[in-house]
């Protein structure tokens, strides 16, 4: 990587960026792209993924509920032919 490619990154990504934030990103990159490298090397062939599959649904359970219809309705300030009566919006 070097300053070329920064300054095609920041186009891309419509910064302005002046020759020491450049320079800086530049040294940022090389570091993480160093570190990618350094984790490609691992070797994991011989190594099992501890991890176990299992089933995260539930059955949908039916709650009980403590309201109806007409408890509602008797609930609201105004009602109408089991309609609950509201202010018109316009």
């Amino acid at each position: 990587m070097n300053i070329k490619d920064v300054e095609a990154l920041a186009e891309l990504a419509k910064l302005e960026l002046s020759t020491e934030e450049k320079e800086s990103l530049l040294a940022d990159m090389e570091g993480i792209l160093s570190y990618v490298k350094q984790i490609e090397e691992v070797k994991t062939a011989d190594i099992e993924p501890d991890y176990k599959v299992y089933n995260v649904w539930r059955e949908d359970e039916l709650l009980p509920r403590d309201f109806s219809k007409e408890l509602i309705i008797e609930q609201f300030p105004t009602s109408q032919d089991g309609f609950l009566k509201v202010k018109k919006i316009l």
